[in-house]
């Protein structure tokens, strides 16, 4: 991992209780997400840089979920894949990691409403924790995962994080996941401009008994989670495509599956001070 990132890079939100109900339709007009903190504009996932695209998220919480909204600028908002758990980061598409301490969830979304999913747990903590029927690696076909990035002959085999490899299941789907994507403008039309998209999404506490690690659900005042905000993009750019990936804040790294430099998420039973 690159050794240049450091605590200060590390970036910090409160998410504050939902003041009313929340519909998941995609378009965050509810008065519960006006009064949300956004984060900043995104950054470069690597450098820090601010994205060239505008992108901002917001996060909320009751006793049943926990959402996210994100605010996409894309002037031509293009998506293809419709089959669920298609490769969606080959595309354009945002994605939420939450973190477990010994397990982590992944999830991407593109303009089609097209979600990808996988349950990753440390291949440390398996054989004490998570070795049971509904994780059974053979049953499961899981697969053995280390890493984003290309790895050099010193990490072939284990990639390049302290702990190692983890076991991926790409068959487990959140219990209850709710997703909505709304296009303000003209979906996979390049003669249109348009102004992007946004999508809405619903986590029930329900189904993070693993993630949780003994934690609350819901979570209690004051708790904090480890939760990753991104958005990778295919830009073509003359005879290849660039891939820019822009995060909450700077992993430092172009691999984003290290869980010690999401941003950090305190939950507030309070709600945010514009919704009072």
């Amino acid at each position: 991992m690159t050794p240049d990132w450091s605590e200060k890079d590390l970036s910090r939100y409160v998410c504050h209780r939902a003041d009313g109900p929340i519909v998941i339709d995609g378009r965050l007009d509810e008065a519960a997400w006006r009064a949300a903190p956004r984060s900043p504009r995104f950054v470069d996932m690597i450098s820090g840089r601010p994205g060239f695209f505008g992108t901002h998220a917001a996060a909320l919480w009751d006793d049943r979920n926990f959402y996210v909204g994100f605010w996409i600028e894309e002037p031509f908002v293009t998506a293809a894949l419709t089959e669920r758990d298609a490769t969606i980061f080959q595309e354009n598409d945002v994605e939420v990691f939450i973190d477990g301490r010994d397990c982590y969830y992944e999830f991407e979304i593109n303009a089609l409403n097209t979600i990808y999913e996988v349950f990753f747990i440390w291949q440390d903590a398996y054989q004490k924790k998570y070795h049971t029927p509904e994780f059974d690696v053979f049953k499961r076909r899981a697969h053995t995962f280390g890493g984003n990035h290309d790895r050099d002959a010193k990490t072939f085999w284990r990639g390049d994080h302290p702990r190692g490899l983890r076991w991926a299941f790409t068959d487990w789907d959140f219990p209850g996941l709710r997703s909505a994507v709304h296009i303000d403008g003209t979906l996979n039309d390049a003669s249109k401009i348009s102004r992007g998209w946004t999508v809405e999404l619903a986590f029930p506490w329900a189904g993070m008994s693993h993630l949780a690690d003994g934690r609350s659900l819901p979570p209690k005042d004051g708790d904090e989670w480890r939760i990753f905000f991104g958005r990778f993009e295919k830009l073509p750019i003359g005879p290849s495509d660039a891939n820019p990936a822009w995060s909450w804040g700077r992993i430092g790294d172009s691999d984003n599956h290290i869980p010690e430099r999401f941003t950090r998420v305190t939950f507030s039973a309070r709600p945010a001070p514009a919704a009072k």
